[in-house]
């Protein structure tokens, strides 16, 4: 296995009075994608928010390279080269595409600042982002709006880039599309984590894949392995692949 960028070593979460994550073990190597899947509930989204230190572990260790990061605040671990797509996107619809970019582009005070030619392999991956530049981002499409949110979150090269749920919603012509963009980011080395419940987007995208089920990590290992094993599949997920 590849050197280990992100590791979760019996982490559990509290939100309330609610125990969500029941000692999640997850390792997340360097260069790869890693695949999160499970059924709706069994903690995903709690595992991201718990890395980026939105929830805090009650008890656990989360380690970023050969850092502890597990009680560090949210844009400490953002200031670690750690981007994060959540679910709900987090575009600030009251600005322009362009704005949402910049805000994203920490080493650019003016738009004339950012990479112009990462700016251009962004549009290559995302034609929206170029052609509605200029246009309030709250008009976009929802499919709009996922490019864009995964188009900030790369404006600059990031360490880790974490998302949830990229897919959801869209169009079967919009998810290949982000699918083609995933596997070119994955082709420059990028390490990323992936949230996904469609199906196909694993299959194709994945090299490694950890399940979860009812706050803990029930399965880990190859993407390959998983998506050849029926059995497994449906013990797991419920369908198959």
């Amino acid at each position: 296995m590849n050197e280990v960028l992100l590791k979760l070593e019996g982490v559990h979460t509290h939100i309330g009075a609610y125990h969500i994550l029941h000692g999640v073990d997850l390792v997340v190597p360097r260069g790869q994608l890693t695949m999160l899947l499970g059924r709706n509930g069994a903690g995903k989204t709690t595992t991201l928010r718990t890395i980026m230190g939105l929830w805090h572990a009650s008890q656990g260790r989360v380690t970023f390279g050969q850092r502890d990061i597990t009680q560090l605040t949210t844009p400490d671990i953002a200031g670690l080269n750690i981007a994060y797509v959540p679910e709900n996107m987090g575009i600030f619809s009251d600005l322009t595409v362009k704005e949402n970019m910049l805000l994203a582009a920490r080493q650019a005070k003016r738009a004339a600042q950012m990479d112009a030619s990462r700016l251009q392999w962004i549009f290559s991956l995302f034609p929206a982002v170029e052609k509605f530049w200029d246009h309030p981002a709250g008009k976009l499409s929802g499919g709009q709006k996922q490019m864009l949110a995964v188009a900030r979150a790369i404006v600059e090269p990031r360490e880790l880039l974490i998302v949830d749920e990229p897919s959801k919603g869209l169009a079967p012509a919009i998810i290949n599309n982000m699918i083609d963009a995933f596997a070119q980011l994955k082709a420059t080395g990028s390490t990323i984590l992936l949230v996904e419940q469609n199906i196909n987007c694993a299959k194709r995208l994945g090299d490694h894949v950890a399940v979860m089920d009812n706050g803990r990590v029930v399965h880990a290992g190859a993407m390959q392995a998983l998506a050849e094993d029926e059995a497994l599949q449906r013990s797991l997920l419920g369908l198959a692949i």
